[in-house]
């Protein structure tokens, strides 16, 4: 952890070993592990017209972030294979559902993946059914069985990345099977361009070589490339490509091979958290999208509701958390680390995505700021016509009560026999303008109530009506 910045510690790894840590961890991420001693579980995919690929799972991870984000960690391993099977692994293992049935009849998704302990089977999936689960996609049965405790079908947790799974991968090429110009031959070139973009094997770059080659340029860390080693960020992959195990400058290889450990220690977290990133602003756009639709809906109707109004509120409120306290645009204290962090961001384009979801909240925030401020100015209105109707009542009232006398008052107060009828008239027509005032000030308030009921409610009242609630499910 040491290669990490202390705040990035304390928010995403504070353990406080050996320590009583109630009421003190600040972490707000927590890993759950399963040992895999040996190679207890293995993972079999198989194709038509293929025989079967068994590899080693290594690794079973699940962190679980404070707001609600999870990312499923599946770590497999392989050892002595040719590199196009290497490849072959590499797209199809992380197929997590089908978007088409032409997938499955051309082989491009497996017919059968099975994870098993021995001949025990502990999930499995054949992809022969892809129907839509409540419009959420047909998640594999392999990654649903080790989320068992969650129901998918209930939407109690949701997909937010595409159908392919991320691939975090590690490659170490035999230099014994290579040229010694191999380094910076176009056959490398070619076969780091089938690695980085998640491709099968190939003699030629898969696209156009043009093209590529300046995808390539944005995409690769070349500090190390004249030792043979690459690292490469896609939307979709991060890949290292080593030439050979050895001696890499004062680190030698009797202590551990450097390449790989950095790849399964900094490297991975790093890699954690740039996803963690990624997933969450794009949970962050699908809310602004659904509570920008209720405003609008709202807007259309011409009343902006308390609870909506709210909700855009509490999700600002999340963000500027999220993008104050949890995001770093640096993690690391390293130039290598920090520029590794700065292209893997970048492929999954976490500064546009926030800078984008900023400017959408501030756009949503002005459009509730100003139906606020007509709202207001309306209300004020609205009491300058009930102060004017209510003192025109009141200047009436008086006129009639206290400044006339005599035979004004005689006429109308006291009248004479014959006249009552001008007594009871004055009376009937000072009452209706009394009432009629009262009665709209009733109909102002009661049309309005929305505004005064809030105002007139206490603040622990208030309090417990504000509860956030599920946007999708509305």
């Amino acid at each position: 952890m040491v290669f990490f910045h202390p705040f990035v510690r304390r928010v995403f790894f504070d353990v406080k070993a050996g320590r009583d840590t109630a009421g003190e961890q600040d972490t707000l991420v927590r890993c759950y592990e399963i040992p895999l001693p040996g190679h207890a579980v293995e993972w079999t995919v198989s194709v038509a017209g293929r025989g079967p690929v068994t590899v080693a799972v290594t690794d079973l991870r699940l962190f679980l972030f404070a707001n609600g984000v999870g990312l499923l960690s599946l770590g497999i391993e392989k050892n002595n294979l040719p590199f196009s099977e290497a490849l072959w692994i590499n797209e199809m293992f992380r197929k997590v559902y089908p978007t088409s049935g032409r997938q499955r009849r051309e082989g491009r998704i497996p017919h059968l993946s099975r994870l098993h302990a021995g001949s025990t089977t502990l999930a499995e999936e054949t992809f022969e059914e892809g129907s839509l689960v409540n419009f959420q996609p047909p998640l594999t049965h392999v990654i649903r069985d080790l989320l068992y405790f969650l129901d998918y079908g209930k939407r109690e947790y949701e997909q937010i990345f595409d159908e392919r799974m991320i691939v975090y991968s590690y490659a170490a090429v035999d230099p014994s099977s290579t040229g010694e110009s191999y380094v910076y031959s176009d056959e490398l070139q070619v076969m780091l361009s089938r690695f980085l973009y998640v491709d099968r094997a190939g003699d030629d770059f898969r696209y156009d070589p043009l093209f590529l080659r300046e995808q390539m340029k944005e995409h690769l860390y070349t500090r190390w490339a004249h030792e043979g080693t690459y690292y490469g960020f896609t939307r979709y992959s991060n890949v290292t490509l080593t030439l050979g195990i050895s001696d890499r400058g004062d680190h030698l290889v009797r202590e551990g091979a450097l390449i790989h450990r950095m790849f399964v220690t900094r490297y991975y977290l790093m890699a954690v958290v740039a996803s963690f990133y990624r997933a969450s602003l794009l949970d962050f756009t699908e809310n602004i999208a659904l509570v920008s639709r209720r405003i609008f809906v709202d807007l259309q109707a011409g009343a902006l509701t308390r609870q909506n109004m709210e909700i855009a509120t509490d999700l600002r409120g999340d963000f500027l958390n999220f993008s104050n306290y949890w995001y770093f645009s640096e993690l690391a204290n390293k130039d290598e680390e920090i520029e590794h962090f700065e292209m893997q961001c970048r492929a999954f384009r976490v500064e546009d995505l926030r800078k984008e979801i900023r400017e959408e909240l501030e756009s949503m925030n002005a459009s509730i700021l100003e139906f606020n401020q007509s709202r207001s100015t309306d209300s004020v209105n609205r009491l300058a016509v009930l102060s004017m109707i209510f003192g025109a009542g009141a200047v009436l009232t008086g006129f009639f009560g206290m400044n006339f006398g005599r035979e004004f008052g005689a006429y109308f107060f006291n009248a004479a026999p014959g006249h009552e009828w001008v007594h009871y008239s004055s009376v009937l027509a000072v009452s209706l303008i009394a009432f009629g005032i009262i009665g709209f000030g009733v109909y102002l308030v009661a049309s309005n109530w929305r505004d005064y009921r809030y105002i007139l409610r206490g603040r622990n009242a208030r309090r417990r009506a504000h509860r956030w609630f599920s946007i999708r499910n509305r």
